[in-house]
């Protein structure tokens, strides 16, 4: 019965996750803790290890519906891996109680910037991006794809989040992402964030197998189905969808305080 209510629940959010364009940790982790009773630490390295099927499932139909620049996608995640993998050693030294008040807290954060930068605080009109091998021929490019990815990847880690909105942010405000192709490409930035961060983990004792799958038959599903609506959802509901995320997240992990 266990089984299937995780899955279950699984599956719905995965619908939501792929629709976001978010690997959702976070709101995975808070479910297990509050909704599960799992340790904190056990349901931080079983999401992130989730995280990777999932947005695996979701990066794939992104693409498909060419939502996501792969290539750039790639290269913030590759610097992106290294941070999360040395994030995980320092989340190893923090205490549960201390892990769930400053997981919640970033989720809180998360949220919080994705409504400033996607409403009328900081208007930006969108402009078509140039072609790919332009931009990954400039030395800025490459210059913001190390900060971006070090700076995200870390924050994985030692959070056990995707840092899906900071990546999200970054890509609308320093690479100039139409909203459509932030939330794809954040998909395709948080892969090898999520491997190298679950392999992390994995090494610390704190990975659940067993979890793990039950986890990812859910959402991968989930994800691959929401990811083809999110060309077709109107904006304010797009954005809504990317706000809430992680703010739900966040309370569930408060309620378990």
């Amino acid at each position: 019965m266990v089984v299937l209510d995780i899955f279950a629940v699984m599956l719905l959010m995965g619908l939501v996750l792929g629709f976001a364009g978010t690997g959702g940790s976070g709101f995975i982790i808070g479910i297990l803790v509050a909704g599960f009773a799992i340790p904190v630490h056990t349901a931080l390295g079983t999401s992130i290890a989730a995280m990777a099927f999932t947005t695996l499932s979701g990066s794939i139909s992104h693409i498909k519906e060419g939502n996501a620049r792969l290539r750039s996608g790639l290269i913030i995640g590759a610097f992106g891996a290294g941070g999360a993998y040395a994030g995980t050693f320092l989340a190893r030294l923090i205490a549960e109680e201390q892990l769930l008040w400053l997981t919640s807290g970033m989720l809180l954060l998360s949220g919080l910037l994705i409504w400033l930068r996607t409403s009328s605080v900081f208007p930006k009109k969108e402009f078509p991006l140039e072609e790919e091998t332009v931009t990954l021929a400039k030395l800025r490019f490459w210059c913001l794809a190390i900060v971006t990815g070090l700076v995200t990847g870390s924050l994985s880690g030692i959070f056990g989040i995707g840092s899906t909105p900071f990546i999200q942010l970054a890509l609308l405000v320093l690479f100039g992402f139409p909203l459509r192709q932030a939330v794809g490409t954040t998909m395709v930035v948080i892969l090898p964030i999520a491997v190298f961060g679950s392999i992390g983990f994995f090494q610390a004792g704190y990975l659940d197998f067993t979890l793990l799958i039950q986890v990812v038959a859910g959402t991968m599903i989930g994800s691959y189905i929401g990811a083809k609506f999110t060309r077709r959802a109107p904006r304010l509901l797009l954005r809504s969808a990317m706000i809430m995320t992680p703010i739900a997240g966040a309370l569930l992990l408060l309620v378990k305080l």
